[in-house]
């Protein structure tokens, strides 16, 4: 039985109240809560997001409002975010990694009456710009004793109890006036360069674009599952694990964090999964590790079984037929390796989504060979985010697939990549101008920069401002690089650098586990990280990996100076944003005087 139900939902409260009224007592939300696995029902979902609604209203929410959700992925956050839809107000999703000064920018930005945190690590967060934000007229406090704190801190019980004292008119009043054009959510761009805009979508950019992705992904049925990690302040979680979860009736199964994926894949293994190109690059690089130190005899089996995995999966994604011969090889393969790394997934896993950033076309290939395609897809925040995707029938590694249904994407005669269609945004909040040059001619211009092939499959292959220019005029797409670096199973990120140099130069992020495990079987000797990475050894194993996997590029792509850093790119330090992509010019200045270090001689 397909998920989905007949979509005549003109919002998001209609399309959860659908469901809802279909499912009943089936389970809605499952979480980890003291060791164990709890499930919240639909209609214990519709009870808490009615008197959530009820209680905002209470709190002087009004229609058209922005009230604001710092919180991690939680059965709650899916709460408060409907409930917040349900006044016809509009949800500002912040994530927890920023710190007080950037949340006090979004919340200020934004005009958020309301702010709903997590715990008291938000909480204080928070606290600490309260007085800059006089607009903020109440804080609501998730988990926690909101007691200890100052006034207008409730818990979220408190300001459900509040809702279901009061007559519920108002609340059905407020959702019968919600027009598919309202403003459903405003999210921050991640922001790798410049100051974050606020992306104003609506109901009906959601719910189009949900309908639209559920056409081209392979049947999702009631008997399925996901697991999410993806943070639903980003555009692409909230789209593809939460709003889509909700149209195909599917059940939301959340991830305990980023660092126990894996532990829960084993715990509620997922039939489907959404995830970022980290996560492949992480588990790809796990998976070649454990093979690596396994003993010479089991390493030729495993290697065998990769060879007939990748002609067995070249075929297929040619459409070729499979001779019987290479079938029964497979078959022995699978038995040798193959479904033991399905099993690192979960073992049921029909198929995984990536989006939000670039994945190297190396890792499509080898999900692909073991037998769990990914299927890459594209948008960004302001397409709501999916435009294009890759089709389960004809998987093409290193492209994102076709426009999805009712999308028209057209490549401009500098080769930026245009796109059209009814999950472009309204805008960018109070910000015209931008408003006016991102969505000129009546086209959303992406910033990317690609091309589409004869079968109408789109490639992207660097962003428009990221290109580099040598001094050599020749044009290089660092990300092309950089992604081919990082299937390397000691390389966890690469930044290439070079404009209007006359060579490309790297800064290289070792993956430390991997590199550490490779010292210890070398007997290298080290006595901390900086250590390691000045190590003469480990210096030219990183010049072979490098060349190596550069070879079939161009003489002006290849690398001539690399530094390795001794410490990881993390949020925290600014590194990175918070759907893990490096921040380019953020990079490029912390580490200025290395990068320009590797041009002062030659």
């Amino acid at each position: 039985m397909k998920g989905g139900v007949p979509m005549t939902s003109q919002n998001l409260v209609e399309m959860f109240r659908a469901q809802a009224q279909i499912h009943g007592e089936e389970p809605m939300l499952r979480a980890k809560r003291a060791g164990s696995w709890s499930w919240m029902t639909w209609n214990e979902a519709r009870k808490q997001v009615d008197d959530l609604g009820a209680g905002l209203i209470a709190l002087g929410v009004q229609a058209g409002d922005r009230v604001a959700l710092l919180s991690e992925n939680r059965p709650e956050w899916v709460i408060c975010d409907l409930a917040i839809l349900t006044c016809a107000a509009a949800t500002v999703g912040i994530y927890v990694t920023l710190t007080a000064k950037q949340i006090e920018y979004q919340l200020a930005d934004s005009g958020a009456r309301v702010i709903i945190v997590s715990n008291e690590q938000q909480l204080s967060k928070v606290l600490k710009a309260r007085d800059s934000l006089p607009g903020v007229a109440h804080v609501i406090l998730i988990e926690g004793p909101p007691e200890k704190c100052e006034a207008q801190v409730l818990s979220l019980e408190e300001a459900m109890r509040g809702g279901r004292a009061r007559d519920q008119e108002e609340r059905e009043r407020r959702v019968a006036m919600i027009e598919p054009d309202q403003l459903a959510a405003l999210i921050y761009t991640s922001g790798t360069t410049g100051e974050p805009k606020g992306t104003m979508l609506t109901h009906h950019n959601f719910v189009c674009n949900c309908a639209a992705t559920n056409q081209v992904l392979p049947a999702i049925t009631l008997a399925d599952r996901n697991l999410n990690f993806l943070p639903f302040s980003h555009v692409f979680g909230r789209t593809c694990d939460y709003y889509l979860m909700i149209y195909d009736g599917v059940p939301i199964t959340f991830a305990e964090s980023w660092e126990k994926v894996l532990e829960n894949l084993g715990e509620v293994p997922p039939t489907f999964m959404s995830a970022v190109p980290r996560f492949y690059e992480k588990a790809h690089a796990g998976m070649m590790s454990t093979i690596e130190r396994r003993g010479a005899l089991r390493r030729r089996a495993c290697r065998w079984s990769m060879k007939v995995a990748r002609r067995v999966g070249a075929l297929g994604r040619a459409g070729a037929p499979v001779s019987p011969w290479l079938r029964a090889k497979r078959a022995l393969a699978d038995r040798l390796l193959l479904r033991q790394l399905r099993a690192v997934m979960g073992g049921r896993l029909r198929f995984f989504v990536s989006g939000g950033g670039p994945l190297a076309k190396e890792l499509a290939e080898f999900f692909y060979d073991i037998g769990m395609p990914v299927l890459e897809g594209y948008g960004l925040t302001e397409t709501s985010p999916v435009t294009n995707v890759n089709r389960a029938d004809r998987v093409k590694p290193g492209m994102v697939g076709p426009a999805i249904p009712g999308v028209e994407i057209k490549i401009a005669e500098d080769g930026e990549i245009l796109v059209r269609g009814p999950n472009i945004m309204k805008g960018y909040w109070h910000k015209p101008e931008a408003t006016a040059e991102a969505l000129a001619g009546g086209w959303f211009h992406t910033g990317d920069v690609g091309y589409i092939d004869n079968d109408g499959y789109l490639a992207i292959t660097d962003r428009k401002k990221d290109i580099i220019v040598t001094a050599g005029g020749k044009n290089v797409a660092p990300q092309l690089i950089e992604n081919l670096l990082k299937t390397d199973p000691l390389i966890a990120e690469a930044l290439v650098y070079g404009d209007k140099r006359s060579y490309l130069s790297a800064l290289i992020v070792p993956a430390f586990a991997e590199l550490e495990a490779v010292a210890r079987s070398r007997g290298i000797p080290f006595n901390s990280r900086s250590d390691l990475v000045a190590r003469p050894e480990v210096q030219q194993t990183y010049r072979d990996h490098i060349d190596g996997k550069l070879a079939d590029l161009a003489p002006f792509e290849q690398i001539r100076k690399f530094t390795i850093l001794d410490h990881e790119f993390t949020q925290q330090a600014g590194h990175l944003t918070p759907s893990l992509k490096v921040k380019r010019r953020e990079v490029y200045q912390r580490y200025w005087e290395l990068l320009e270090a590797m041009y002062a001689s030659k």
